[in-house]
């Protein structure tokens, strides 16, 4: 958990650092926003995993003279998946955005390849003329997926506690 302090820089600052030194490249961006966000989501689930280990149902496991990878696998780990897909989906609506920025900035995605954030930068400058449909139905499609995301993430925290 000592890695994450680079946290405390924004994250399209921290993608902006990287994809300027390491290249401007799809693949590049993909892994740079995994790295990003992993160690947000390694927290969530550091701290349920250390919530869940203190409880009574491990403490029997370990008297019943069960291992670790048992006690992980078997006993920890289907009470912590939900804390874990709920967080992975809302930190992929959070990487959504990340990339989309970066896209606008002009250091994400890069030309042919579609993309929304990339019909909006290049039409951007023709809103005062009046064409303000060139980026209002891009940035529908934006806000339509992320409240998608969203959502969806919702629905899943929902059926985890039931």
């Amino acid at each position: 958990m000592r890695v994450v302090a680079f946290l405390a820089l924004p994250p399209v600052v921290t993608a902006l650092i990287a994809l300027s030194t390491l290249g401007r490249t799809n693949l590049v961006l993909i892994i740079v926003v995994g790295i990003l966000f992993t160690p947000l989501i390694a927290r969530t689930v550091r701290a349920a995993v250390l919530l869940e280990r203190e409880l009574d149902y491990v403490a029997a496991a370990r008297l019943r003279g069960e291992g670790s990878p048992y006690i992980m696998f078997v006993e920890i780990l289907p009470n912590v998946v939900a804390p874990i897909l709920v967080e992975f989906t809302v930190r992929l609506a959070y990487a959504i955005f990340v990339v989309l920025t970066l896209t606008f900035l002009g250091v994400g995605i890069q030309p042919p390849t579609a993309d929304w954030a990339l019909d909006i930068s290049a039409n951007f400058g023709v809103v005062p003329a009046g064409y303000w449909w060139e980026v209002t139905f891009a940035s529908i499609a934006i806000i339509t997926l992320a409240v998608s995301v969203t959502l969806i993430s919702d629905s899943v925290q929902g059926v985890f506690e039931e």
